[in-house]
């Protein structure tokens, strides 16, 4: 939501109006200089909406300021034109609404579309949200990171490497819209204080490494060639993209990490296809590339990989995990069910690279169980693991 400024308005007036914290405001309007706020300057609200109302019988703005919990100054600022002695019957205004609901809707077939809708609409009701492409998919669709947060720890959840295993973006992209609601709303989540992390810490999300590979698997083979023609072949034929877990060009994009990757490619398979085909190289396809660009260049406290399925965490590489992360995985296991595993003869993962490069602690969670891609039944079940392992991540 907008209002424009007024002479003598500062952002600690808003601040105390709307009930935010100076940070969020200050955060939402980083082209502007706090201390030199002038008449006419357009503000940004964070976690607030307006809607228009028309004006009836008896009513001032003070009557509707008090139905809706609300100050007539919040209900003139967004009407800076209304003469409030004057209000007609049949008179148009717009009323500030405190946004109390989830804008994700995660228990559908979430594609890569989808999932950029949500992400305007929570950018423009959260613009503390930082928005940013990391590179493109094969296809050309952007990678996308969200940002939020100010503090020098900084931690990392990516989800969709795996096309097949798509439901845990919309599981990632409920969490970050609870975490924003809890901010411009009780400021908590679960008793833990959403403000003090907000200062500590940096949340830094890609929930969408694989957009070609997912809206494969939901909508079938792309029109546009030789894309088309070359996954059909890779499929044998078969136009069912249920269980593909590849990119578009058939490179698994969690065998692509140089992490002891020339043992996936030689036990692996050896072409192009649905599945466990390493690529001709480490790092050669632009999705994994773009993951390991973004990781040298945040420089990671942590990393959290969300895949299905297993009900599992594996936390190890090689024994070069940092004594840490044993505890943290136990949290992690502590919030969610799942089990611990440290040791997996595995290699060439994202969490596998990022243990071995920066001897920190890296996670790949397995959400739920069954057999991928996991029905949207199991949807709330996931969500609430999911929802206490993202939590730690951002307590511990």
């Amino acid at each position: 939501m907008q209002v424009t400024v007024r002479q003598g308005d500062s952002l600690w007036y808003y601040s105390q109006l709307f009930k935010l914290t100076l940070r969020l405001l200050l955060d939402s309007n980083r082209q502007i200089n706090p201390n030199q706020l002038y008449s006419g300057q357009t503000l940004q609200i964070p976690g607030f909406v307006t809607t228009s109302y028309t004006i009836v019988s008896g009513d001032s703005l003070w009557s509707i300021a008090q139905s809706r919990n609300l100050s007539v100054d919040a209900i003139q600022l967004v009407n800076p034109n209304v003469n409030p002695t004057t209000l007609q019957v049949g008179q148009q205004i717009v009323i500030p609404i405190r946004v109390t609901w989830r804008v994700v809707n995660g228990k559908q077939a979430y594609d890569f579309e989808t999932m950029q809708v949500d992400i305007q609409q929570l950018s423009t009701i959260y613009p503390f949200i930082i928005q940013s492409s990391i590179g493109d998919s094969v296809m050309g669709k952007p990678i996308t990171e969200l940002r939020i947060g100010n503090g020098s720890k900084r931690v990392h959840m990516n989800s969709s490497f795996h096309a097949n295993e798509w439901i845990t973006t919309p599981i990632m992209m409920q969490f970050l819209n609870d975490f924003l609601l809890a901010l411009t709303n009780n400021g908590s989540m679960e008793g833990v204080d959403l403000e003090q992390i907000y200062q500590n810490v940096l949340l830094s999300s890609v929930p969408m490494v694989n957009p070609d590979g997912v809206n494969l698997v939901l909508h079938g083979p792309p029109q546009q060639e030789p894309y088309r023609s070359n996954v059909i072949e890779m499929n044998n034929g078969d136009l069912d993209f249920s269980n593909w877990k590849a990119n578009i060009r058939g490179v698994d994009l969690n065998n692509q990490f140089p992490a002891k990757w020339e043992i996936e490619r030689q036990r692996k398979a050896q072409e192009p296809g649905p599945r466990d085909f390493a690529g001709p190289a480490p790092l050669s396809e632009p999705e994994a590339a773009a993951m390991a660009n973004l990781t040298r260049q945040r420089d990671f406290s942590r990393v959290n990989a969300f895949h299905t399925q297993g009900r599992v965490i594996y936390w190890g590489f090689e024994n070069q995990q940092p004594p840490q992360a044993e505890a943290i995985v136990n949290e992690y296991a502590n919030v969610s069910g799942y089990q611990p595993v440290r040791t997996v003869d595995s290699y060439a993962g994202y969490k596998d690279w990022f243990i071995q490069e920066y001897n920190r602690p890296g996670y790949t969670i397995e959400l739920g169980k069954g057999t991928n891609p996991l029905p949207l039944s199991q949807y709330n079940q996931i969500y609430r693991a999911a929802r206490g392992i993202m939590l730690a991540n951002l307590y511990l």
